[in-house]
């Protein structure tokens, strides 16, 4: 069975990875998009699924990202690569000296001061000359959209890949039980401080390279879009509509909304957004672990599952 399972997604990579050539043009422009909200879905999973700490923060490791690559390429005239090692070495830091005190807060308290964090990110940069303060970088352009879909289904496999790793190693295992009982993994013997600020920076890494990539493909870069706090939103919901704490949840989750926002968009453009959050409402109610947890639950319970959830929510 798992033989076959490799087999699908070695087959799954190879069909997404000829898009460039047989897809239109507006299909690879969307892939990329899709395939990076997949990459920061997946990053915040480690943090939020695995671990069990509902960042709002990623978005500024995405934006400290961005602002790497555009920094290294308008004001230092350094290749692209550099610029990702730059806001990956951003990130890292970011995650460090601010994930020590952060992290020792838990739950809605933790929530509100990772939301906090973007705000500041943005009115700090805003204010920073070689960032370009609120005017923002323009990045010298690249059109090869071929290139950025490659390189964005290069970093989904990997950060899949490394969430496979995470669920047969010590380290995961350890997050996993800080997720269920941090005083009870503490007492075990897990070092949870450790095991938080490195799940936080490794988190940090993958969001950052796809922000690094983002601002190359789109050449231009401000503080408001950097640090949207919306993107943050977006990459929870397609974490837990997949199923946060699995390996390819977050991966469906995020092909399953971008397939349904770009339909809606396309076929009723005045009122997408509201039909976008009924389904997402719906999902919630109706699954609240997530399609992953569905797959399992139906073989099953069958339809049960779905009364079930109903009955829990009191509807």
């Amino acid at each position: 069975m798992k033989a076959w399972r490799g087999v699908a997604i070695g087959l799954l990579l190879l069909l997404l990875a000829g898009v460039p050539w047989y897809g239109s043009d507006l299909l690879v422009q969307v892939g990329i998009n899709t395939l990076l909200l997949a990459v920061l879905a997946q990053g915040w999973n480690i943090i939020g699924g695995y671990a069990g700490y509902a960042s709002f923060g990623n978005s500024v490791f995405y934006g400290l990202g961005s602002y790497g690559v555009a920094i290294a390429m308008v004001q230092g005239s350094l290749p692209f690569g550099v610029g990702l090692a730059f806001g990956v070495v951003l990130a890292l830091l970011f995650a460090v000296v601010l994930g020590l005190p952060v992290l020792r807060l838990r739950g809605h308290y933790f929530a509100i001061a990772t939301l906090a964090l973007a705000q500041v990110m943005t009115a700090i940069v805003s204010n920073v000359e070689i960032a370009g303060r609120n005017v923002g970088l323009v990045m010298p352009p690249l059109n090869n959209d071929p290139l950025f879909f490659e390189l964005a289904l290069a970093l989904l496999a990997l950060t899949t890949a490394s969430i496979w790793w995470l669920t047969r190693s010590r380290f995961g295992f350890g997050l996993i039980a800080i997720r269920e009982n941090e005083e009870a993994a503490a007492m075990m013997g897990v070092n949870t401080t450790l095991y938080k600020v490195l799940a936080f920076a490794l988190s940090g890494v993958f969001s950052a390279l796809a922000g690094g990539i983002h601002a190359y493909w789109i050449t231009f870069l401000d503080p408001d879009s950097a640090f949207d706090i919306s993107l943050n939103v977006k990459m929870i919901i397609m974490a837990v509509f997949g199923g946060p704490g699995t390996v390819l949840g977050p991966v469906v989750g995020a092909f399953t909304l971008s397939a349904i926002s770009e339909l809606l968009s396309s076929t009723i453009t005045s009122y997408a957004g509201l039909f976008f959050g009924a389904v997402v409402v719906a999902a919630v109610v109706l699954m609240p672990r997530g399609l992953a947890d569905l797959a399992r639950r139906l073989r099953r319970s069958g339809w049960r599952y779905f009364v079930d959830n109903l009955k829990a929510h009191r509807l």
